[in-house]
């Protein structure tokens, strides 16, 4: 199967697999799981924090942090298209107790810094207080500015405010500028990272942040359900996603690249070039294409895309070049 419908697709490596079956393991609610106690150090200090937790999802990882840095009847800031205020089911509100503040994303995906200052509530019983600016990196496959990250985090420092980073696809962000995780992770109180995407693991996030923080978070993480107990063979598995995958993404944006090009002949299709900073093409999809019974074509011939007035298609490390040729190669024969 050429599933182009996210990164989320991608299978555990071989070396994964045999991680996951030789990994040493113990209760990680006692905190006796070595192979998890590794990677939460391995990780806290390659990315410069104090701590980290390894969770189940990045959706958990967003959750924990809203819910640590912000207290019922608190406020966070973030995005119209932010991932932890569109699409993880409104947590923040049903579980938390927490108003989200969402301002309007610009064209590069960052939000306006006066647009930020303007939101933040005065010290007013009226007001939910405003405690959190949440950024994320990458969003939509477009990769947030040093400097602009800069920028936000002395924003937030000068506003007593403190800055979370839903960094799902932060190694991809890392990757596209060249440069260190942590050049980017620098800017923040705390920062999620999803293993299961672009990195393959099969399953879990990390949450990151100082150690009173990732307390309050791991005591939360238990009220959600989130103690998984033997999660060492899933942390073996995590461990090879952040040693092993992360330069590796580079593929995966040379793929995205060449996909833009060749869906760019298309006169059905209009793909903006500018967006194609990662492993996400975006292709509108001009007026009298039926694309979902091509959608179902494709199915047929084992091919799959997320139909709709614009086509999100991603790469990954289980789409190689010669994927992409077969499918433009049907996607030429559906619409001919």
């Amino acid at each position: 199967m050429i599933d182009f419908r996210s990164d989320t697709v991608t299978k555990p490596t071989d070396a994964m697999r045999k991680a996951i079956a030789s990994a040493e393991v113990g209760d990680d609610v006692y905190g006796d799981d070595p192979t998890v106690n590794r990677l939460e150090d391995m990780a806290a200090e390659m990315y410069g924090f104090d701590a980290a937790i390894f969770t189940s999802s990045g959706t958990q990882a967003n959750l924990l942090a809203l819910m640590a840095h912000c207290e019922r009847g608190d406020e966070y800031i973030c995005g119209q298209q932010a991932h932890n205020y569109k699409f993880e089911g409104g947590g923040a509100a049903v579980l938390g107790s927490i108003q989200p503040q969402p301002l309007a994303n610009q064209a590069d995906g960052t939000i306006l810094l006066s647009d930020i200052k303007a939101a933040i509530k005065p010290d007013d019983v009226h007001f939910a207080h405003t405690k959190l600016l949440s950024l994320e990196n990458t969003i939509g496959g477009q990769v947030i500015p040093q400097a602009y990250l800069a920028q936000a985090q002395t924003l937030a420092f000068d506003n007593k405010l403190k800055i979370h980073l839903d960094g799902a696809r932060v190694a991809n962000a890392a990757v596209a500028q060249n440069i260190a995780i942590s050049d980017i992770t620098q800017y923040f109180d705390s920062v999620s990272i999803c293993l299961s995407k672009g990195l393959c693991a099969p399953v879990g996030s990390l949450l990151l942040g100082d150690e009173r923080l990732l307390t309050k978070a791991r005591r939360w993480r238990k009220v959600l359900g989130g103690g998984m107990r033997q999660a060492g063979i899933l942390a073996a598995a995590a461990e090879l996603a952040i040693t092993e995958q992360v330069e590796r993404l580079s593929d995966d944006h040379d793929n995205a690249s060449y996909l833009a090009s060749q869906l760019k002949a298309f006169d059905e299709f209009e793909v903006d070039f500018a967006l194609v900073q990662t492993n996400m093409v975006f292709a509108k999809v001009e007026q009298g294409v039926d694309i979902r019974r091509i959608a179902a074509e494709l199915k047929s011939s084992g091919m799959l895309i997320s139909p709709g007035s614009t086509l999100r298609l991603v790469t990954h490390a289980d789409i190689s070049r010669e994927d992409i040729d077969v499918f433009i190669s049907k996607l030429k024969s559906l619409l001919r």
